[in-house]
Protein backbone atom coordinates (compact mmCIF):
# COMPACT_ATOMS: atom_id res chain seq x y z
CA UNK A 1 0.00 0.00 0.00
CA UNK A 2 1.06 3.62 -0.51
CA UNK A 3 0.22 6.96 0.32
CA UNK A 4 -0.52 9.64 -1.82
CA UNK A 5 -2.65 11.93 -0.37
CA UNK A 6 0.17 15.81 0.29
CA UNK A 7 -1.48 15.89 3.24
CA UNK A 8 -0.78 12.18 5.58
CA UNK A 9 2.25 12.82 3.24
CA UNK A 10 3.60 15.58 5.79
CA UNK A 11 2.22 14.39 8.66
CA UNK A 12 4.00 11.15 8.27
CA UNK A 13 7.36 13.48 7.30
CA UNK A 14 6.55 15.83 10.75
CA UNK A 15 5.89 12.44 13.05
CA UNK A 16 9.06 10.64 11.77
CA UNK A 17 10.87 14.12 12.01
CA UNK A 18 10.56 13.73 15.99
CA UNK A 19 9.52 10.12 16.25
CA UNK A 20 11.55 7.66 13.52
CA UNK A 21 11.01 4.25 13.03
CA UNK A 22 13.56 2.80 14.87
CA UNK A 23 12.56 4.59 18.28
CA UNK A 24 9.90 1.21 18.15
CA UNK A 25 12.38 -0.73 18.85
CA UNK A 26 14.63 1.20 20.93
CA UNK A 27 15.32 1.24 24.09
CA UNK A 28 12.40 1.87 26.17
CA UNK A 29 13.42 5.29 27.59
CA UNK A 30 14.31 5.94 24.39
CA UNK A 31 11.10 5.33 22.63
CA UNK A 32 9.45 7.35 25.14
CA UNK A 33 11.68 10.09 25.34
CA UNK A 34 10.78 10.11 21.18
CA UNK A 35 7.03 9.76 21.73
CA UNK A 36 6.64 12.23 23.96
CA UNK A 37 8.60 14.68 21.57
CA UNK A 38 6.44 13.71 18.90
CA UNK A 39 2.94 13.84 20.86
CA UNK A 40 4.13 17.68 21.68
CA UNK A 41 4.45 18.59 18.08
CA UNK A 42 0.76 17.82 17.05
CA UNK A 43 -1.15 18.93 20.71
CA UNK A 44 -3.51 21.02 20.21
CA UNK A 45 -5.17 23.29 22.95
CA UNK A 46 -7.68 22.28 25.11
CA UNK A 47 -11.20 23.50 24.11
CA UNK A 48 -12.03 26.05 26.68
CA UNK A 49 -15.48 24.52 28.12
CA UNK A 50 -14.40 21.56 29.16
CA UNK A 51 -13.22 20.99 32.56
CA UNK A 52 -10.16 18.84 33.11
CA UNK A 53 -8.94 17.33 36.83
CA UNK A 54 -6.48 14.85 37.22
CA UNK A 55 -7.14 12.26 40.09
CA UNK A 56 -7.24 7.98 41.08
CA UNK A 57 -9.67 5.82 40.86
CA UNK A 58 -8.86 2.98 43.46
CA UNK A 59 -4.81 3.94 42.99
CA UNK A 60 -5.07 4.54 39.45
CA UNK A 61 -4.99 7.85 37.99
CA UNK A 62 -7.20 9.35 35.36
CA UNK A 63 -7.87 12.33 33.86
CA UNK A 64 -11.31 13.41 33.71
CA UNK A 65 -12.92 15.91 31.09
CA UNK A 66 -16.23 16.92 31.77
CA UNK A 67 -17.86 19.38 29.19
CA UNK A 68 -20.10 22.23 30.74
CA UNK A 69 -23.80 20.20 31.50
CA UNK A 70 -22.54 16.75 30.33
CA UNK A 71 -25.17 14.45 32.31
CA UNK A 72 -25.84 10.75 32.03
CA UNK A 73 -23.63 7.40 30.20
CA UNK A 74 -19.74 8.18 30.65
CA UNK A 75 -16.55 7.25 27.99
CA UNK A 76 -13.43 5.46 29.44
CA UNK A 77 -10.78 6.11 26.98
CA UNK A 78 -7.61 4.18 26.94
CA UNK A 79 -4.52 5.11 24.63
CA UNK A 80 -2.32 3.83 22.72
CA UNK A 81 1.14 2.80 22.15
CA UNK A 82 2.18 -0.61 22.21
CA UNK A 83 1.69 -0.38 26.11
CA UNK A 84 5.36 0.42 25.75
CA UNK A 85 4.54 4.35 25.65
CA UNK A 86 1.57 6.91 25.95
CA UNK A 87 0.44 8.44 29.05
CA UNK A 88 -2.29 11.22 30.14
CA UNK A 89 -0.68 13.61 28.48
CA UNK A 90 -0.05 12.31 24.92
CA UNK A 91 -3.44 11.36 24.23
CA UNK A 92 -5.14 15.17 26.05
CA UNK A 93 -6.08 17.10 23.41
CA UNK A 94 -7.88 14.11 21.15
CA UNK A 95 -9.82 12.96 24.99
CA UNK A 96 -10.77 16.59 25.18
CA UNK A 97 -11.85 17.00 22.23
CA UNK A 98 -14.21 13.90 21.98
CA UNK A 99 -15.84 15.32 25.14
CA UNK A 100 -16.59 18.56 23.70
CA UNK A 101 -17.63 17.15 20.68
CA UNK A 102 -20.07 14.47 22.24
CA UNK A 103 -21.22 16.57 25.48
CA UNK A 104 -20.29 13.58 27.64
CA UNK A 105 -17.92 12.66 30.47
CA UNK A 106 -14.47 11.25 29.58
CA UNK A 107 -12.22 9.41 31.71
CA UNK A 108 -8.46 8.78 30.62
CA UNK A 109 -6.70 5.56 32.29
CA UNK A 110 -3.80 5.97 32.93
CA UNK A 111 -2.84 2.72 32.97
CA UNK A 112 0.19 0.83 33.65
CA UNK A 113 3.42 -0.04 31.26
CA UNK A 114 5.84 -2.20 30.19
CA UNK A 115 8.61 -3.52 29.93
CA UNK A 116 7.60 -2.31 34.16
CA UNK A 117 4.66 -4.37 34.32
CA UNK A 118 3.53 -7.05 32.14
CA UNK A 119 0.41 -8.43 31.00
CA UNK A 120 -2.46 -8.46 32.54
CA UNK A 121 -1.42 -5.29 34.70
CA UNK A 122 -2.76 -2.70 31.74
CA UNK A 123 -6.08 -4.43 31.56
CA UNK A 124 -6.71 -5.06 35.43
CA UNK A 125 -5.99 -1.00 35.86
CA UNK A 126 -8.71 -0.37 32.91
CA UNK A 127 -11.16 -3.38 34.79
CA UNK A 128 -10.24 -1.48 37.95
CA UNK A 129 -11.53 2.08 36.70
CA UNK A 130 -14.40 0.44 34.80
CA UNK A 131 -15.52 -1.49 37.92
CA UNK A 132 -15.47 1.80 39.87
CA UNK A 133 -17.06 4.10 37.41
CA UNK A 134 -19.70 2.41 36.05
CA UNK A 135 -21.17 1.21 39.55
CA UNK A 136 -24.13 3.84 39.13
CA UNK A 137 -23.81 5.36 35.54
CA UNK A 138 -23.89 3.61 32.48
CA UNK A 139 -20.89 3.69 29.99
CA UNK A 140 -19.21 3.08 26.77
CA UNK A 141 -15.52 2.32 25.93
CA UNK A 142 -13.24 3.77 23.07
CA UNK A 143 -9.27 3.60 22.84
CA UNK A 144 -6.87 4.13 20.06
CA UNK A 145 -4.31 1.25 18.94
CA UNK A 146 -3.57 -0.74 21.83
CA UNK A 147 -5.87 1.01 24.13
CA UNK A 148 -8.50 -0.59 21.87
CA UNK A 149 -7.49 -4.02 21.89
CA UNK A 150 -7.48 -3.55 26.45
CA UNK A 151 -11.47 -1.93 25.47
CA UNK A 152 -12.21 -5.30 23.32
CA UNK A 153 -10.56 -7.40 26.10
CA UNK A 154 -12.63 -5.51 29.32
CA UNK A 155 -15.65 -6.40 27.02
CA UNK A 156 -14.50 -10.02 26.95
CA UNK A 157 -13.82 -9.81 30.80
CA UNK A 158 -16.67 -8.18 31.55
CA UNK A 159 -18.78 -11.49 30.03
CA UNK A 160 -17.00 -13.71 31.33
CA UNK A 161 -17.34 -12.07 35.46
CA UNK A 162 -20.82 -11.11 34.40
CA UNK A 163 -20.42 -7.50 34.46
CA UNK A 164 -21.28 -4.87 34.40
CA UNK A 165 -21.07 -4.62 30.73
CA UNK A 166 -20.28 -1.77 28.25
CA UNK A 167 -22.69 -0.20 26.46
CA UNK A 168 -20.90 -0.42 23.02
CA UNK A 169 -17.37 -0.38 22.22
CA UNK A 170 -15.50 1.92 19.30
CA UNK A 171 -11.86 0.82 19.00
CA UNK A 172 -9.74 2.68 16.62
CA UNK A 173 -6.96 0.80 14.89
CA UNK A 174 -7.44 -1.91 17.21
CA UNK A 175 -4.32 -4.97 17.05
CA UNK A 176 -6.64 -7.40 18.25
CA UNK A 177 -3.90 -10.64 18.30
CA UNK A 178 -4.99 -11.13 14.48
CA UNK A 179 -3.78 -13.54 12.21
CA UNK A 180 -0.54 -12.86 10.80
CA UNK A 181 -1.15 -14.05 7.29
CA UNK A 182 -3.82 -12.03 6.92
CA UNK A 183 -2.80 -9.88 3.78
CA UNK A 184 -2.71 -5.98 5.39
CA UNK A 185 0.12 -7.54 7.44
CA UNK A 186 2.31 -8.26 4.37
CA UNK A 187 0.99 -5.56 2.38
CA UNK A 188 1.86 -2.87 4.75
CA UNK A 189 4.79 -4.70 6.46
CA UNK A 190 6.70 -1.62 5.80
CA UNK A 191 4.03 1.11 6.47
CA UNK A 192 4.92 4.44 7.89
CA UNK A 193 4.58 4.80 11.50
CA UNK A 194 4.12 1.11 12.56
CA UNK A 195 5.46 -1.76 10.74
CA UNK A 196 5.20 -5.50 11.32
CA UNK A 197 8.23 -6.10 12.90
CA UNK A 198 7.34 -3.25 15.35
CA UNK A 199 4.39 -4.89 16.38
CA UNK A 200 5.81 -8.58 16.78
CA UNK A 201 8.49 -6.38 18.99
CA UNK A 202 5.75 -4.85 21.39
CA UNK A 203 3.91 -8.16 21.56
CA UNK A 204 7.34 -9.70 23.14
CA UNK A 205 7.98 -6.89 25.38
CA UNK A 206 3.74 -6.85 26.91
CA UNK A 207 4.50 -10.69 27.92
CA UNK A 208 8.00 -10.50 28.95
CA UNK A 209 8.69 -12.69 25.55
CA UNK A 210 6.16 -15.07 26.50
CA UNK A 211 4.16 -15.28 23.24
CA UNK A 212 2.47 -17.98 24.02
CA UNK A 213 -0.16 -16.35 25.80
CA UNK A 214 -1.08 -14.51 22.82
CA UNK A 215 -2.01 -18.34 21.28
CA UNK A 216 -4.20 -18.85 24.65
CA UNK A 217 -5.74 -15.74 26.11
CA UNK A 218 -8.63 -13.96 24.48
CA UNK A 219 -7.87 -11.19 26.53
CA UNK A 220 -5.14 -10.34 25.06
CA UNK A 221 -5.81 -11.17 21.44
CA UNK A 222 -9.62 -10.71 21.56
CA UNK A 223 -10.00 -12.56 18.00
CA UNK A 224 -8.77 -15.90 19.81
CA UNK A 225 -12.05 -15.73 21.37
CA UNK A 226 -14.24 -18.86 20.96
CA UNK A 227 -17.47 -16.91 21.42
CA UNK A 228 -18.26 -13.66 20.23
CA UNK A 229 -22.30 -13.55 21.51
CA UNK A 230 -22.95 -11.25 24.50
CA UNK A 231 -20.49 -8.53 23.36
CA UNK A 232 -21.73 -4.39 23.02
CA UNK A 233 -22.47 -3.01 19.93
CA UNK A 234 -19.07 -2.26 18.29
CA UNK A 235 -17.55 0.42 15.69
CA UNK A 236 -14.52 -0.65 14.78
CA UNK A 237 -12.39 2.44 12.64
CA UNK A 238 -9.20 1.11 10.39
CA UNK A 239 -6.40 2.96 8.36
CA UNK A 240 -6.40 1.28 5.18
CA UNK A 241 -2.01 1.58 5.22
CA UNK A 242 -1.39 -0.28 8.59
CA UNK A 243 -0.43 -3.92 9.41
CA UNK A 244 -3.60 -3.78 11.79
CA UNK A 245 -5.97 -2.96 9.20
CA UNK A 246 -7.42 -6.24 8.74
CA UNK A 247 -8.06 -7.17 12.08
CA UNK A 248 -10.98 -4.86 12.49
CA UNK A 249 -12.90 -6.82 9.89
CA UNK A 250 -12.17 -10.44 10.93
CA UNK A 251 -13.72 -8.64 14.74
CA UNK A 252 -17.00 -6.89 13.09
CA UNK A 253 -17.45 -10.28 11.46
CA UNK A 254 -17.07 -12.06 14.42
CA UNK A 255 -19.37 -9.77 16.36
CA UNK A 256 -22.13 -10.01 13.51
CA UNK A 257 -21.87 -13.75 13.24
CA UNK A 258 -22.60 -13.73 17.02
CA UNK A 259 -25.66 -11.35 16.51
CA UNK A 260 -23.81 -8.38 17.54
CA UNK A 261 -24.08 -5.18 15.70
CA UNK A 262 -20.71 -3.90 14.47
CA UNK A 263 -19.84 -2.10 11.92
CA UNK A 264 -16.31 -1.03 10.13
CA UNK A 265 -14.86 2.04 8.46
CA UNK A 266 -11.75 1.87 6.83
CA UNK A 267 -10.03 4.71 5.65
CA UNK A 268 -8.33 4.73 2.66
CA UNK A 269 -4.99 6.74 2.55
CA UNK A 270 -4.25 6.98 6.39
CA UNK A 271 -1.92 5.35 8.82
CA UNK A 272 -1.46 4.04 11.86
CA UNK A 273 -2.02 6.91 14.83
CA UNK A 274 -3.63 9.64 12.20
CA UNK A 275 -5.91 10.90 14.91
CA UNK A 276 -3.27 13.47 15.76
CA UNK A 277 -3.31 14.53 12.41
CA UNK A 278 -7.12 15.54 12.54
CA UNK A 279 -6.36 19.03 11.84
CA UNK A 280 -3.35 18.78 9.67
CA UNK A 281 -5.69 16.37 7.35
CA UNK A 282 -8.82 16.54 5.79
CA UNK A 283 -9.30 13.15 5.64
CA UNK A 284 -8.55 12.03 9.55
CA UNK A 285 -10.64 15.42 10.04
CA UNK A 286 -13.46 13.48 8.63
CA UNK A 287 -12.88 10.19 10.33
CA UNK A 288 -12.36 11.91 13.86
CA UNK A 289 -15.74 13.61 12.92
CA UNK A 290 -17.60 10.23 12.15
CA UNK A 291 -16.19 8.80 15.29
CA UNK A 292 -17.72 11.29 17.39
CA UNK A 293 -20.87 11.33 15.01
CA UNK A 294 -21.14 7.24 16.00
CA UNK A 295 -20.83 8.21 19.95
CA UNK A 296 -23.06 10.52 19.98
CA UNK A 297 -25.75 8.51 18.23
CA UNK A 298 -25.28 5.82 20.78
CA UNK A 299 -25.12 8.07 23.55
CA UNK A 300 -28.24 9.61 22.53
CA UNK A 301 -29.80 6.08 22.24
CA UNK A 302 -29.45 5.43 26.64
CA UNK A 303 -32.88 6.32 28.01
Amino acid sequence: MRVTDPEILRFIAETEAAYPAEANTASTAENRRHYDAMCAVFRSLRPGDVAVSDAAVAGVPIRRYRPRGATGPFLLYAHGGGYVVGSLDSHDDVCAEIAQTTGAELLAVDYRLAPEHLYPAQLDDVETVWRAESVNRPGFVLGDSAGGALMAALCLRMRRMEGPMPLAQCLIYPGLGGDMSAPSYAENAEAPLLRTADLVHYAGVLTGGDTRLREIDPELSPLRAQDFAGLPPALVVTADVDPLRDDGPAYVDKLVAAGVAAEWRNEPQLVHGYLRARHRSARAGRSFEAICDWLRTQLAGVV
